[in-house]
């Protein structure tokens, strides 16, 4: 027996004709905005559209700017990219708080402390620890008692 689930947002389950219904458009209009590249459906093997619900409240939107906002279709497009950047950039720092955090636990659990080391370099040192110096001369010194 096949396994249903149901199809997230993402999921392109609409033709043409239903998706230009659910957005309260004309299938032309969803054709023409498919060519300009700013709502682009994906295509079956055939070649057929098809829409996802994410695709429909794009198409929404699309419509609401044009007919509400009077913003022309090179102005729509335009905001879609910067809003595809934005989400982007979203998704881009919620990664790196992410690496951060974990890279701040980790330090947490092994903190270490560097110390400079007789010839310059970095060393890592435990805590409460010091380099240990070690002399870098040759000279030897020679001790005589004074007579009196």
């Amino acid at each position: 027996m096949a396994r249903q689930s149901n199809p997230d947002e993402d999921t392109p389950v609409y033709v043409i004709s239903i998706a230009a219904e659910l957005a309260g458009m004309h299938a032309q209009t969803l054709r023409q905005y498919d060519r300009l590249g700013l709502v682009t459906p994906q295509r079956t093997r055939g070649g057929v559209r098809r829409y996802s619900a994410r695709d429909v409240s794009r198409l929404r939107e699309v419509q609401r700017l044009s007919q509400d906002e009077g913003v022309s279709l090179a102005g729509i497009q335009r905001i879609m990219v910067l809003e595809h950047q934005v989400d982007a950039l979203r998704e881009r720092t919620a990664e790196l708080l992410e690496q951060n955090r974990v890279l701040r636990e980790a330090l947490d659990v092994r903190s270490r402390v560097f110390a400079a080391g007789p010839s310059g370099e970095a060393v890592v040192m435990r805590p409460g620890t010091r380099p240990r110096q070690e002399s870098t001369t040759t000279a030897v010194a020679l001790w005589r008692p004074l007579p009196f």
